[in-house]
């Protein structure tokens, strides 16, 4: 590869890697309202039971919720149109109806695929983060092969190199991974990722 072919290679990669980002942030000032309003929704839920829930159709008409009670996990496949089947579930683990219900409006409308919580450690200290899993047509975005951008809710800021990436801490200049994917910043406490998996 000549000289001349190489630079224009490198133009075209940091080209797409700023149209991604600038996409990216796009989209979350776009719905921020609506997916702040969700992690801090399924946060506080999840404090009482813990939960997911995935949409399993393109349609997003067909969803599952994941409850852990003790050490046991039961999961229940639910249509969007099951309302009395679902009130009830909720209601046998103690989650709000209200509160699930408009979660699953809210994914439904960002076509969010996936919400979880993660429990990870860093300088052998228990922290918690929020994520979500959108696919990634609703990015439109030409340049990449993957299915779902992940985003990330952190509790409290966090550190990035010059790149925006996440970084384990402050001292150290190591990538902090997340099931084994990098994330970008988007703010400090919040970031992304893309990956072929929703989980």
């Amino acid at each position: 590869m000549n000289k001349g072919a190489a630079i224009l290679l490198l133009f075209v990669i940091v080209l797409a890697y700023s149209c991604r980002t600038t996409n990216m942030t796009n989209y979350y000032e776009k719905h921020k309202s609506i997916l702040d309003s969700m992690q801090s929704s399924y946060k506080e839920q999840f404090k009482s039971v813990p939960f997911s829930i995935a949409f399993t159709d393109k349609s997003y008409q067909n969803f599952g919720i994941e409850i852990t009670t003790d050490s046991i996990k039961y999961i229940y496949e639910f249509k969007v149109t099951e309302q009395d089947r679902l009130k009830d579930t909720l209601l046998k683990y103690h989650l709000s109806v209200p509160g699930v219900q408009t979660l699953l409006t809210s994914m439904q409308l960002i076509r969010c695929a996936w919400i979880n919580r993660l429990d990870y450690y860093v300088d052998e200290k228990k922290n918690s983060l929020v994520y979500m899993s959108i696919k990634a047509r609703a990015f439109n975005y030409p340049f990449t092969s993957k299915k779902y951008y992940i985003i990330t809710y952190f509790s409290k800021p966090q550190y990035y190199d010059e790149q925006g990436r996440l970084l384990i801490n402050r001292k150290q200049r190591k990538l902090q991974r997340i099931n084994n994917d990098v994330f970008r910043r988007i703010n400090d406490r919040v970031c992304y990722s893309i990956s072929n998996l929703f989980r």
